[in-house]
């Protein structure tokens, strides 16, 4: 498996989003924060991106195409997103979801109330008005 820049993969993301119903339609125009993983044939198997707000960022985006689950596919992408962030010098990681809450608690991601994220995190298009009140927030500090 590598984990690569998802610069030349828009099409690819898109379509891995809108199959798994999540939000593709405020994709940031470069995916410079992006990353896919790829298998040995070089067919992308799962996505993450970051948006960084200063000290904070919101991990978004996270999907794994379904014959590729339970391989640490998901495993491998955060790790990197989390490397990505620190390269950013970002303290804090948001995310929010509504299917993968004990997913994350087992990274260390914590629920909290969606007043307590940053004001930069909750201006974003994903928190403001994209994802549903009903998402969990959770949020890890990597400093």
């Amino acid at each position: 498996m590598q984990i690569k820049p998802a610069d030349n993969y828009r099409e690819n993301i898109v379509q891995m989003l809108n199959s798994a119903k999540l939000p593709a339609g405020d994709l940031p125009e470069s995916l410079a924060n992006f990353l896919v993983a790829l298998n040995d044939d070089g067919i992308v198997m799962g996505t993450a991106g970051l948006e960084v707000y200063g000290d904070d960022a919101l991990l978004r985006s996270l999907v794994v195409l379904p014959k590729h689950r339970g391989k640490g596919v998901a495993n491998h992408l955060i790790t990197e997103i989390e490397n990505l962030a620190r390269h950013h010098k970002v303290n804090t990681i948001y995310l929010l979801t509504e299917t993968a809450q004990r997913y994350f608690s087992r990274k260390a991601y914590h629920e909290i109330n969606r007043e307590a994220a940053s004001k930069q995190v909750q201006a974003s298009s994903e928190f403001s008005h994209v994802c549903p009140v009903s998402a969990v927030v959770m949020k890890k500090q990597l400093i």
